[in-house]
């Protein structure tokens, strides 16, 4: 009899582990070797080492399981646990969303950082009306326009095929006379090489990831905005870890926003730097194009206060109080 009770706690120790131990899945639309999906898988190492095991999180960069706009739903929709998504994106559904997309209202990673700390609580508040939670955010590099075209006003980007990635992008497109086609961060070699478009503004880090180099050879640095990708779970799926789990799943995220802000700066003039050692022109926007992006961004920020109400001329107002 006491061998038979030693061999059933001996099995019931060794299954334990196994069957405590909880895996996410947490979908990416960028490539592995992108600095924000660097930062993700250590990220998930961290947990993995703070729980001793108990949490696996299985990242599925490039889009690989889900497209960028579908990213949000499935962790909404508990389809998995945990993803990244850029903010911005999701504009339509919530004007909150979008603030970091408005050209020329935060320009600089101290701007940003100003800006982020006005909009956390209601972009908190906002995803728990939706049974999700904020783990974390980065900001991607600033955003400058890719083109082949040379740019010395607004008026001489009538007509490009415009790369919209987001509501933001697309009434930039509309504003200065181009035409938006959506196309998705994976799909942006692809699109230049079939010519789907022929521009498009965004940050070096996704020239560079995109080989835009190959097929643009222009990139005016206007430093416009910089929008941030969030790292969101499932609500449910969190409340179900036990608390010492659930502590290292935030201490781990909050590594990696502080890590991340860091490697995003770092890594700007990096980006920048082999664009031009890929033979793309690196060019200072004129004072003219750069007067006509700032009224762009004007009647964008008036459209976005309008459409966001209240709520959205409050987090303006605590950005104001910051500067």
């Amino acid at each position: 009899m006491k061998r038979l009770v030693a061999t059933l706690a001996i099995t019931a120790a060794l299954s334990a582990p196994a069957a405590a131990q909880v895996k996410w899945d947490l979908p990416t639309a960028y490539p592995a070797n992108n600095f924000h999906t660097e930062n993700l898988q250590q990220f998930a190492n961290d947990i993995d080492k703070a729980s001793g095991g108990k949490l696996k999180v299985q990242l599925h960069p490039n889009a690989s399981l889900f497209k960028a706009p579908e990213i949000k739903r499935a962790v909404q929709g508990g389809q998995v646990q945990a993803g990244e998504i850029l903010l911005v994106n999701f504009e339509n559904e919530d004007p909150l969303f979008g603030i970091d997309g408005v050209p020329f209202l935060a320009t600089s990673y101290a701007e940003a950082s100003k800006l982020y700390k006005a909009e956390r609580k209601a972009l908190e508040d906002k995803l728990a009306k939706q049974n999700m939670m904020l783990l974390y955010t980065v900001p991607w590099p600033p955003q400058g326009i890719f083109t082949n075209r040379t740019l010395n006003s607004v008026a001489d980007m009538k007509g490009l095929k415009w790369r919209a990635y987001s509501p933001a992008t697309a009434k930039i497109a509309e504003l200065v006379g181009a035409q938006p086609v959506t196309v998705q961060a994976a799909e942006v070699s692809q699109a230049l090489a079939t010519g789907v478009m022929d521009s498009y503004m965004s940050s070096g880090a996704t020239g560079y990831d995109s080989k835009t180099y190959e097929h643009l050879k222009r990139f005016y640095d206007t430093q416009a905005w910089l929008p941030k990708n969030a790292i969101i779970v499932n609500r449910a799926a969190f409340d179900a870890l036990d608390k010492a789990t659930q502590a290292a799943v935030l201490k781990a995220a909050a590594d990696a926003e502080t890590r991340g802000w860091k490697m995003s700066e770092e890594k700007t003039k990096w980006y920048v730097d082999q664009l031009k050692q890929k033979g793309m022109s690196i060019d200072k926007p004129s004072e003219q194009l750069t007067a006509d992006m700032r009224r762009v961004g004007n009647v964008m920020l008036a459209e976005w206060v309008r459409k966001s109400g209240a709520d959205g001329k409050k987090v303006i107002d605590q950005y104001r109080a910051l500067q």
